[in-house]
């Protein structure tokens, strides 16, 4: 089996769409209508740009040109309801030699062959293009590649869409075993010298049957030495910065590739096509469709913050589509798909799946608002009241922001009510948890406490109307909380015994 298909093997494909490593596949069939044959074998499937006409090669057909054995070019138009029928031969590119069609270039006004049209078989061991006249094509003639010489039956060609690369498989220099993959590419109106592709494709076995994707970072092709499913398997690889160097090669899988020969894969439109004898001796073409996975979907719900400057809000993703498994990226840093114990704001969300694809996605966090302060009338001289928990290591507030701010002004409103003076009693408190910023935790409850006692004293002495008339005193700054047991993650443990309070008098 191995040297029928290769004997139609001077090949080259086009790559007719955008390829990839694509996500998963239909079941195989076997191409509907009437190219594949009970008697005769069927193969290297190449499609025109619009996969409204497709070129194969037929073998063991009694009518052949150069006999049963001889490999002829037939193609057939495809239907309406996809199948493809009515084949007939393409009789201005068949001779008695082997003959495959390897590609269609320029918009399918150039189509490369199999080089036998010198008058003596395998004079020049290759390929040919035949450009296109009328109805018909032109007398094919020689791609010429430097250096390029060809001994034995065995050897392939792919011609990329852009017809600036060609990938050759035969036995050359350096061959590892039966045949590995070479690259030329274009220089000015010519070809450069075939080099190898490297250790990473090419084993001992053969590798045969390239087709690179559009993007050129892919290539498809066959082989028996990656080891899978049977004589013969089609695998992809991944381009890693230059034409010798590529990620490890993956096998397609047991749905595309049997216990027997599979090769000659080929992309059109969102369908794969290949050649396989899985099902008889002799190859038929086969076809999936491909199955793209579904769009990468991210959403978010926050649940807010239970008070004003809490730490207590939350985010929670939902992630759907893409292939999984997903990274996460947030915009404060944390790599968790859910965000938990965070404060007001908004949080965008970054979701990488692992094909690469990204999506953004943002909650915001809500805080309620601060509790609104009563106006002190001489009348009702009450006494004012403020608490502020610390996070981790924090010693200082500003007497011009928030909660700390409106007490200061509830204790202008009763001095400038006629409140002869006013005592203002701080309390502190650290807790338990260890801190090398301020060596002891005595020594930062005690920091707490002298910071606000200074900022309040300063404050109030800079005020002509009520300096002298403020008096702030440290009552307390203890130490206080559950023993710490390394679990300083646990903020609603501790965050409790980290505070300032104020109180006057």
């Amino acid at each position: 089996m191995k040297k029928i298909l290769l004997l139609a093997a001077g090949v080259s494909f086009i790559s007719l769409t955008s390829s990839a490593q694509f996500w998963d596949y239909s079941e195989p069939k076997r191409l509907p209508g009437t190219v594949n044959t009970e008697t005769g074998e069927e193969s290297i499937p190449v499609f025109s740009k619009d996969s409204s006409i497709l070129f194969f090669v037929r073998t063991f057909d009694p009518s052949a040109v150069g006999g049963e054995s001889d490999q002829d070019i037939w193609f057939s138009k495809r239907e309406e309801d996809g199948s493809y029928g009515g084949c007939q031969r393409l009789t201005d590119i068949n001779n008695k030699y082997n003959n495959a069609v390897l590609g269609l270039g320029k918009g399918g006004s150039v189509m490369y062959v199999l080089n036998s049209y010198e008058g003596k078989k395998d004079l020049v061991k290759g390929i040919a293009a035949s450009t296109k006249k009328g109805a018909g094509w032109s007398k094919p003639e020689e791609v010429i590649i430097p250096t390029l010489d060809i001994e034995g039956d065995f050897y392939g060609f792919h011609v990329n869409e852009a017809e600036n690369v060609i990938i050759i498989s035969y036995a050359g220099p350096g061959t590892l075993g039966q045949e590995d993959l070479y690259v030329s590419t274009k220089e000015g109106a010519g070809w450069s010298a075939p080099i190898h592709m490297g250790n990473t494709l090419n084993t001992s076995g053969f590798e045969i049957s390239p087709f690179l994707s559009k993007t050129q970072d892919t290539l498809y092709f066959s082989s028996n030495g990656h080891g899978g499913q049977g004589d013969a398997d089609i695998f992809y690889s991944v381009i890693q910065g230059s034409w010798s160097s590529w990620s490890k090669p993956t096998n397609l899988g047991s749905k595309i590739n049997s216990p027997k020969f599979d090769a000659y894969f080929s992309h059109s439109g969102n369908m794969i096509y290949w050649s396989s004898n899985r099902e008889s001796e002799r190859s038929d073409i086969y076809t999936a469709m491909v199955i793209f996975p579904p769009a990468l979907v991210a959403t978010c719900s926050a649940t807010d913050a239970t008070k004003y400057e809490g730490s207590d809000g939350s985010i929670v993703a939902t992630i759907e589509g893409g292939v999984p498994p997903y990274s996460y990226s947030w915009s404060n840093g944390v790599a968790d798909k859910d965000l938990i114990n965070i404060m007001k704001g908004e949080y965008s969300l970054i979701v990488t799946d692992s094909r690469g694809k990204s999506i953004t996605t943002s909650c915001i966090v809500n805080e309620p608002a601060p509790l609104e302060l009563p106006v002190i009338t001489a009348a009702t001289y009450k006494n004012i009241e403020f608490m502020h928990y610390f996070d981790y290591n924090k010693n200082k507030l500003s007497v011009d922001k928030g909660t700390l701010k409106k007490f200061v002004k509830s204790v202008e409103v009763q001095l400038k009510a006629g409140r002869p003076n006013i005592t203002i009693n701080v309390y502190s408190s650290a807790s338990k948890v260890p801190t090398k910023t301020y060596e002891t935790n005595e020594k930062l409850t005690q920091i707490r406490a002298e910071n606000m006692k200074y900022d309040l004293s300063t404050y109030f002495e800079s005020k002509d109307d009520f300096k002298g008339k403020v008096n702030v005193v440290v009552v307390s700054a203890i130490v206080d909380g559950p023993d710490y047991v390394e679990d300083a993650q646990s903020v609603k443990k501790y965050r409790p015994y980290q505070f300032v309070g104020l109180k006057t008098e």
